[in-house]
């Protein structure tokens, strides 16, 4: 069964509040063992809002082909009031921690704007570092619309990231899985280790790690070395 559009009613009601401009956040790459997360910011305008037609293809970004988010991404960048992107490396997710790297990515997103929203709508997380009105909605790129032109442009924006590692990296196949954690990927990480896109503190990478370490002589003392 094809399912139902995003809709704009979680931007009417902040409208109805007097939130006239509204950025829907989203990210790409949370889960991926390599790679960077990105997050997008998207403002709309109310012409938009009012009549989303010209937006008919935007959708969350899972729903859709890799042909379709480029049209999407297209009718996004077209029609869309502003857009911010941020991008968080996998050495700064090793260090902070995924989610807080997700909300880092969000901020850079937001400071990228091309003006200040007045309300946030967001999938899945909240950023309780900004005193702006925000909204966090499970599964929001597929019921804002705001978010779904988000998850657009960050999915497009990572993806292309990723088929340039391809260049940099062509024994992992980073153009073909984005650095999601497929049974080739799996299968080149197990020949060649994992590169500096990799994300150490993951457990798929940190188990790999520890069976490549090379096991001590039994009775080695390692204060005699």
């Amino acid at each position: 069964m094809k399912s139902k559009p995003p809709s704009t009613e979680y931007e009417t009601i902040l409208r109805a509040a007097g939130h006239q401009t509204i950025a829907g956040f989203d990210e790409a790459g949370r889960g991926c063992w390599a790679g960077p997360v990105v997050a997008a910011a998207v403002i709309l305008p109310a012409a938009i809002l009012d009549e989303p037609r010209a937006l008919a293809g935007v959708n969350d970004s899972k729903q859709l082909t890799a042909a379709a988010r480029e049209v999407g991404y297209n009718q996004v960048l077209a029609h869309a009031s502003a857009v911010g992107v941020g991008s968080v490396p996998a050495y700064l997710i090793d260090g902070f921690g995924i989610v807080p790297a997700t909300r880092l990515a969000m901020q850079i997103a937001l400071l990228a704007l091309q003006q200040w929203p007045a309300a946030l709508l967001i999938d899945a997380l909240s950023l309780p570092m900004l005193s702006l009105p925000q909204v966090a909605l499970i599964k929001g790129d597929s019921r804002s619309l705001t978010i779904a032109a988000a998850s657009l442009v960050a999915k497009v924006t990572r993806d292309r990231l990723m088929q340039t590692a391809d260049c940099a990296y062509p024994m992992y196949g980073f153009a073909a899985h984005k650095g999601y954690g497929t049974a080739k990927h799996q299968q080149a990480l197990a020949q060649y280790g994992p590169c500096p896109l990799h994300r150490r503190t993951f457990a798929p990478i940190m188990a790999l790690e520890d069976r490549r370490k090379p096991e001590k002589p039994i009775g080695e003392n390692p204060k005699s070395r």
